[in-house]
């Protein structure tokens, strides 16, 4: 698909996805005689982990980190190798809950403000 489909199908601009692109977290799958970028499904589901990332506060370095373990997950043969994966990826999940928290907690206080505003 191209990239304006891309951007259609998760909400996310061109700008983004291209930034995306030139950072390394994104690279199109291939490009066309024209230069456009192709993308794949297998892209749009990356994507799709990066936009998720994105309101948690994960810092473009964490992604790669993050991206780079799923890649392995799905090709890894040595169990041992697999442990340390599944345990990096933990402590993602871990940060995630911990920031989902947080939000929760920022959430409750905007409610209490738009309800002092409320009153008036």
């Amino acid at each position: 698909m191209h990239i304006g489909e891309l951007a259609e199908r998760t909400g996310l601009s061109l700008r983004t996805i291209r930034h995306y692109d030139d950072v390394g977290i994104l690279p199109a799958t291939a490009r066309t005689e024209g230069g456009f970028r192709v993308y794949t499904e297998d892209d749009l589901e990356r994507l799709m982990v990066i936009r998720r990332m994105k309101p948690l506060g994960f810092t473009l370095e964490e992604m790669k980190d993050l991206l780079t373990i799923l890649d392995a997950l799905q090709e890894v043969d040595d169990e041992e190798w697999a442990r340390d994966l599944r345990s990096r990826l933990t402590v993602f999940r871990r940060s995630a809950e911990e920031r989902r928290a947080s939000m929760i907690k920022t959430l409750a206080r905007a409610d209490e403000f738009i309800e002092v505003l409320s009153q008036y």
